[in-house]
């Protein structure tokens, strides 16, 4: 996950927020949403991991993923999507289908008060100072890469499950449901902003 260290280091980040359409829990009460630092926000080109949560977790079959989404709010999710306004992009299928949509915002960001990693502060939405356009994600795995390299990790020790499963989820839309029963009877308080 990014490491955000230093006075004001989570103050005002640029963010790009992922979320597919069928990251939503059957009550629509709760979206996951996986937040990243845009590359482009002065504190994006060192982060070896752009995304906020980054659990390791295994599938049934064995194989190692990484869940970078987080619990929010629907109320949250709205007002993500209201700071955004007209600058998002859409996630395509293999089939040129809109099968979710990238929304760049600005926010504080804050430890997760349930659970590990950071979270947005959806009190402290504002527009990104960047510009989304189709290339973003591509430049969001490349600036990853290259801090991988800089750090001196060979390729071969480079964690790139976020990167891998990104490009296949957008690649075959394979994005896996959320369960209600995932989600405690205080679900709506683990994004807590």
């Amino acid at each position: 996950m990014a490491l955000l260290k230093g006075k004001g280091a989570m103050t005002g980040v640029n963010l790009l927020a992922k979320t597919f359409n069928n990251n939503l829990t059957k009550d629509g009460k709760t979206r996951f949403i996986d937040v990243q630092v845009d590359h482009r926000d002065p504190r994006g080109p060192e982060q070896t991991n752009l995304h906020l949560v980054s659990q390791r977790t295994q599938d049934k079959d064995g194989q190692t993923r990484f869940n970078n989404g987080a619990p929010y709010s629907s109320g949250q999710f709205v007002k993500i999507v209201d700071a955004a306004g007209p600058n998002s992009e859409p996630i395509l299928d293999k089939d040129g289908q809109e099968v979710g949509r990238v929304y760049a915002v600005k926010a504080n960001v804050m430890p997760s008060s349930k659970g590990s990693g950071l979270v947005l502060n959806s009190e402290s939405l504002t527009q990104s100072d960047f510009k989304i356009d189709a290339k973003t994600m591509d430049g969001q795995f490349a600036s990853m890469k290259a801090a991988k390299e800089a750090a001196g990790k060979p390729a071969e020790q480079q964690s790139a499950g976020p990167v891998a499963e990104a490009q296949a989820t957008a690649e075959h839309g394979d994005v896996p449901l959320f369960e209600d029963s995932a989600m405690s009877a205080d679900a709506e308080e683990l994004a807590v902003g």
